[in-house]
């Protein structure tokens, strides 16, 4: 593409980026739809994030931003417009600037979650789903499940508190779920979710048993590269369709490229 004087800017903020594939996917996007735009990684640590934010913002061309971690709680702070998803799990992943000056800003996590479920003939409602993980990306699926209805909902970290936090918090939104925090893996679900970063490093120990897990099972997983992770690789050996974070990744982009350039769409030609 040529960058001109009047590119919108965008950036994708995280520490580190090196593996970030956001740039690739949203710079796709603005090529096929035309739009003199472009994203550009700016990588950087939570001590300087506060910093290159307001950076951000102060330039007039800076249209939008996208986040990754550490950085998709505290983003909640730099924002004038909270969107619900965003409340839901108390952190964002993307931000634009709204014609009036102000900042929005969303989750899609979840959203992309579901969506590459739905991309794979896989509909969630009435499941009963065990996720592995509490993190951030965990939060965002949890309120994104249990608003697509599934059934039941159990929940196992390592950290038991955090475990707990989320389940309170679901079940604060969403009481019909009845969410559980565990201790121990349940393998009488029909959807089990990794949500950790377990697999991204060939030396990484499996997030669960996978001998255990029944064929009929639906096996996910949040890692974009490698696209089949061991989990994943042992999961299809016992018969198991699978859900990947390449997937997910790519349900998701196209749900942010769209949120960041809503305000270019609505804007005078």
């Amino acid at each position: 593409m040529t960058i001109t004087g009047k590119t919108r800017l965008y950036a994708i903020l995280g520490d580190p980026l090196a593996h970030a594939r956001s740039p690739e996917g949203i710079n796709a996007i603005f090529a096929q739809r035309g739009l003199d735009a472009v994203l550009v990684p700016a990588e950087v640590d939570a001590a300087g994030f506060d910093a290159a934010v307001a950076g951000f913002k102060s330039l007039r061309n800076c249209a939008g931003l996208v986040l990754t971690m550490p950085h998709k709680q505290p983003m909640c702070g730099h924002v004038d417009v909270l969107r619900d998803n965003g409340r839901l799990v108390g952190a964002i992943n993307a931000a634009r600037r709204l014609a009036d000056g102000r900042w929005e800003g969303d989750m899609f996590d979840g959203q992309g979650y579901l969506g590459a479920l739905r991309a794979r003939g896989i509909d969630p409602t009435g499941m009963r789903v065990h996720m592995i993980g509490a993190g951030g990306v965990a939060r965002a699926m949890v309120m994104a499940l249990a608003e697509a209805g599934v059934a039941s909902l159990t929940l196992r970290d390592l950290d038991s508190q955090r475990a707990v936090q989320l389940v309170r918090a679901a079940n604060a939104a969403y009481p019909r779920i009845g969410a559980e925090a565990v201790t121990d893996d349940r393998y009488d679900c029909d959807l089990l979710a990794n949500a950790t970063p377990l697999g991204m490093r060939a030396n990484d120990a499996l997030p669960c048993d996978p001998d255990r897990i029944a064929a009929r099972v639906i096996v996910t997983d949040v890692i974009p590269a490698p696209e089949i992770t061991p989990f994943l690789a042992a999961a299809r050996s016992r018969g198991c369709r699978t859900v990947t974070g390449r997937d997910m990744f790519e349900a998701q982009v196209g749900m942010v490229a769209e949120f960041l350039t809503a305000e270019l769409d609505r804007a005078p030609k």
